[in-house]
C-alpha cells in the first residue's frame, strides 16, 4: 500500500499532530529534540512520504538563529505580554529571540530594524508604532528582511499581518451596552498614536447608527503613550464640567479606561451596575490589569494566542520554505466580550 503523501511542513504538522516549531527544530538539528519526539517525527516522515526542502534549509543556515521582535512601547503591559509569548515561541523552536522597543519613537523604530539587518536575522516580528511610523523606510528595510507584522498594519510593509477584527469586537461591546442600559459615549484620544483607534471609532459610529442611536464621541486632548495620565486628566475635566451626556462610557482602550475609573472615583462617582452607581465604564483589549481595577473592567478581549501564534507560525513557514509570499497575507481575529462589574 502506497504511503500517504504530504507536500509541505504545514500539512505534515496537521496530519502528524507534531507542532511546526518542533518539526522545524528537528530539521535544523535532529538531536535538539527528545528521543521520543524524534522517533515520532521519523515515523511520520516515513508514513507520509515527506521530504523537506534541504536546499532551502541549507540556504537559511547562512542566516543566524536569531529572530527579531520589535514592539512600539515595551512599558505597555499589552505589548509586554505579547512579547513574552513570542519570546517563548521563538526559544521553543530553537531560535534566539532579540527583543527591541521603539519607545514610541519612529526614528528608533527604523534604527531597530537597521540593527537587526546588520546581524542577518532569520526573520522579524514587528508591531509598528503606527500613525507616526516612517512607512517608506520600513518598507525598504522589510523588503530585505522576512517580516511579519502584528497588532498594527502599515501599508506595503512586511510579508504578512495578523491582528484583531475591530469591526466585530467593537460592535459586540456597543450592542451589549445599548441592550443593557443607556447608549455609550466613546472616550478616545484625538491624536492616538496607534491607528487602530481610528478603526474602533469608525466601528463604534457604525454600530450606534445601526442600532438607531446618534454616536457621541468624546475626543480628548493628548498625544503619546501615557494613556492613563491623559484619561485621568481629561475625564476629570469632563466630569467637573458635566460634559458626559450619558451614564455609559466606552473607552477606546483599557488603559484609557483605567485612567477614567480613577477620575470617576476621585470625583465621587461610583462606577458599576445597580443602585448607587452613577456610571458604567467599559474598555477594549483585556489589558493584563483590567481584571484588577476597582471595579473590575468590562472589556473585549483580543485573542493574544491566535495573534502571536499565527504571526510566529507564518514567519516560521517563510523561514523554513526559503520563499517569501508574492502578496502580503492578512488575517484578523474576533474578540470576545468579557463581562465584569464596571458595566
Amino acid at each position: 500500500m502506497r504511503p500517504e503523501k504530504v507536500r509541505t511542513m504545514e500539512e505534515l504538522a496537521s496530519v502528524s499532530g507534531i507542532s511546526r516549531p518542533t518539526l522545524s527544530k528537528f530539521f535544523n538539528d535532529p538531536q535538539s529534540v527528545r528521543k521520543t519526539t524524534r522517533a515520532r517525527i521519523e515515523e511520520a516522515l516515513e508514513r507520509y512520504d515527506y521530504t523537506p526542502n534541504v536546499y532551502a534549509i541549507n540556504q537559511n543556515r547562512q542566516l543566524t538563529r536569531n529572530i527579531g521582535i520589535v514592539v512600539p512601547f515595551l512599558a505597555d503591559p499589552f505589548f509586554a505580554e505579547v512579547a513574552r509569548n513570542l519570546e517563548l515561541l521563538s526559544s521553543d523552536a530553537g531560535f534566539n529571540p532579540i527583543l527591541l522597543s521603539s519607545h514610541g519613537d519612529p526614528e528608533r523604530e527604523v534604527a531597530n530594524l537597521e540593527s537587526l539587518r546588520g546581524i542577518r536575522p532569520a526573520g522579524v516580528l514587528l508591531a509598528p508604532i503606527g500613525r507616526r511610523s516612517h512607512r517608506d523606510a520600513l518598507s525598504e528595510l522589510c523588503d530585505e528582511l522576512a517580516t511579519v507584522l502584528f497588532d498594527c498594519d502599515v501599508e506595503d510593509v512586511g510579508d504578512a499581518m495578523f491582528g484583531s477584527k475591530y469591526s466585530q469586537s467593537t460592535d459586540i461591546m456597543v450592542e451589549y451596552l445599548c441592550r443593557t442600559g443607556e447608549p455609550p459615549a466613546l472616550f478616545e484620544m484625538a491624536r492616538a498614536p496607534n491607528p487602530n483607534a481610528n478603526k474602533r471609532r469608525t466601528a463604534y459610529e457604525g454600530a450606534m447608527r445601526r442600532l438607531g442611536h446618534e454616536p457621541i464621541v468624546l475626543s480628548v486632548d493628548g498625544d503619546g503613550w501615557a494613556f492613563e495620565e491623559i484619561a485621568h486628566r481629561e475625564a476629570s475635566q469632563l466630569i467637573a464640567a458635566r460634559g458626559i451626556p450619558t451614564n455609559t462610557v466606552f473607552c477606546s482602550n483599557d488603559r484609557l479606561a483605567i485612567g477614567f475609573l480613577a477620575a470617576a472615583y476621585e470625583n465621587g462617582l461610583r462606577v458599576g451596575v445597580g443602585a448607587g452607581c452613577a456610571l458604567r465604564v467599559a474598555g477594549h483589549d483585556d489589558h493584563p490589569f483590567s481584571r484588577f481595577t476597582c471595579p473590575a473592567l468590562t472589556t473585549v478581549s483580543q485573542d493574544y494566542e491566535k495573534i502571536t501564534g499565527s504571526s510566529f507560525e507564518k514567519l516560521l513557514e517563510i523561514i523554513s520554505s526559503g520563499e517569501r509570499p508574492k502578496k502580503k497575507i492578512s488575517s484578523f481575529f474576533d474578540g470576545t466580550l468579557v463581562l465584569r462589574k464596571s458595566a
